[in-house]
């Protein structure tokens, strides 16, 4: 299955079907705010780790609003890496437009980046629902380390994956007056395969097929150690960030922050 390629596909045909002015206001925020398109306990881990200076990359940048927002912790330089070459041509849009001539944005697919860039960042981070798109994370993080330099560091803030064991509002296992049911297997193999279009983009379309993978904390942190990088830190939050409101504050780990750090041997 290439997957990969059908994601593409799906992926910058969502953006085309993108509801009107989706991504307008994303300028305003960058140019008028402090750190905008990251939560409070990201800033605080971005100002932990520290960006002054650095070189620094997000893979899986969408349309670039993250990582031109991180640009506002001075880093040296920032490239945004994607495989949907729309949402690359309205990053580098905007970094144009605000001039961030520091950060540029390339489009291919992560597992395919040139080697001239092994070595050469100082940070790279994911942020909600980018890993999910890859089938194997040993490929992914084994990628991520090649890239980083040593002692480089690592950021993921994304859906816990407890979350795959609830049921969300518009899918027939949902239940509002019980959300204290977990109905889905947290060990689930079985990948999405979806084509009703990228909801926080898109209204709902028969869109390209989209493959998503579930994975378990434990395969993260495994698959971030056997790419030669030592977890720093781990914190889970009971608050989602993206998916849906209705189970925050109960009690459930809804996402998580994972800091690393690449250890001196290669993988």
């Amino acid at each position: 299955m290439d997957y990969i390629n059908s994601n593409k596909q799906a992926w910058e045909d969502a953006f085309d079907n993108s509801r009107p002015g989706w991504g307008e206001n994303h300028l305003e925020k960058l140019i008028n705010q402090t750190l905008p398109f990251f939560n409070q306990d990201v800033i605080v881990e971005l100002k932990e780790v520290g960006l002054d200076g650095k070189t620094i990359a997000q893979f899986c940048c969408n349309n670039g609003r993250e990582l031109l927002s991180a640009m506002q912790l001075n880093p040296k330089h920032g490239i945004g890496f994607d495989i949907a070459e729309n949402f690359i041509e309205q990053a580098t849009q905007m970094a144009a437009k605000i001039g961030r001539a520091n950060c540029e944005f390339i489009a291919c697919n992560l597992l395919d980046i040139d080697e001239k860039y092994h070595g050469k960042f100082d940070f790279i981070f994911f942020t909600v629902g980018a890993i999910t798109w890859f089938e194997d994370l040993e490929l992914l993080f084994s990628k991520v380390s090649k890239c980083l330099s040593p002692q480089g560091k690592l950021l993921i803030n994304d859906y816990h994956p407890f979350t795959n064991m609830l049921p969300t509002p518009g899918e027939g296992a949902y239940d509002p007056k019980h959300l204290n049911r977990a109905v889905y297997s947290y060990f689930k193999k079985e990948p999405w395969v979806e084509n009703n279009g990228m909801s926080y983009i898109t209204p709902e379309y028969h869109s390209k097929t989209f493959t998503n993978f579930p994975h378990t904390l434990s395969d993260i942190i495994n698959a971030v150690i056997h790419a030669g990088m030592s977890i720093q830190k781990l914190s889970e939050y009971d608050y989602d960030v993206g998916l849906s409101d209705v189970y925050n504050n109960k009690g459930f780990p809804l996402s998580f922050i994972l800091v690393s750090e690449k250890m001196g041997r290669e993988i």
